[in-house]
């Protein structure tokens, strides 16, 4: 059916379209004639029920990096590296004393380095006390990830209270050197002796991820840590570390 709004003239000289009672009583009958309807008068329109969608799960996504190229009996590189908390410039051999080293590649931003931040501070802690010796590295690019400079470095150092130094690798020949790929990675150097620091271990924290809602424990570094700390051979059998990619100076080698 076509309904024709009629003209009513008003003394102010506006116009008002009058909409038909059979109208209204259509708009009454059939829900599912409205929206033809709006146009004449909005009123003829309800207010629409909004459908209420479920909570969703906050899931953190980003780019997944494994640790690799390294390989056992690998020997620790040297290094020589500032500390932006103290300003102190740490080397290879500070480390020389102690019969095994630690050695992690992480940052600031990282999700997959701030699941592990406490829980890091932790197993540090508790094998510092028992003679491990270890020390935390960011090689992270500035012109790409301003937040992860030597500045923000000092501040997380401060805040987590970390027990070990954390250097900063401006060049990023550290990175190259050690053949580190990702952030969050570790690198467990045994000594014996007066020979040199060797590779025995180059894998994962735990099977902890962001978001997979699988505590942390650390069991699989502790293990190996356990192992080298008791003379104890460390198992070849390792899990990768899993983390966001060393962001690379733009037009720099990698």
């Amino acid at each position: 059916m076509v309904v024709t709004p009629t003209v009513t003239g008003l003394s102010t000289g506006a116009r008002l379209l009058s909409v038909p009672r059979t109208i209204a009583t259509a708009a009454r009958a059939s829900p599912s004639s409205l929206p033809s309807l709006c146009y004449l008068k909005k009123s003829y329109c309800p207010p629409q029920r909004r459908s209420v969608l479920p909570a969703r799960k906050l899931v953190i996504r980003a780019a997944r990096t494994e640790s690799k190229g390294a390989s056992l009996g690998f020997r620790a590189p040297n290094f020589e590296l500032t500390e932006p908390l103290t300003g102190k410039v740490w080397n290879l051999d500070d480390f020389e004393a102690y019969p095994a080293l630690l050695v992690m590649f992480i940052c600031n931003h990282c999700p997959f380095v701030i699941h592990l931040k406490k829980d890091i501070v932790k197993l540090s802690n508790f094998y510092m006390k028992k003679g491990l010796a270890v020390v935390a590295i960011s090689s992270n690019s500035v012109v790409t990830h301003p937040q992860d400079g030597p500045e923000f470095m000092a501040e997380d150092a401060k805040f987590f209270k970390y027990p070990f130094p954390y250097l900063y690798d401006e060049s990023q020949e550290v990175a190259r050197d050690f053949g580190a790929v990702c952030t969050p990675e570790f690198f467990l150097f045994k000594k014996d002796g007066r020979r040199p620091f060797e590779l025995v271990y180059h894998g994962q924290f735990d099977d902890s991820r962001p978001s997979n809602n699988v505590p942390v424990t650390g069991r699989d570094l502790s293990l190996a840590i356990d192992c080298v700390l008791s003379g104890q051979p460390v198992s070849s059998t390792q899990k990768p570390s899993i983390g966001c990619s060393i962001k690379w100076n733009p037009g720099g080698k990698q």
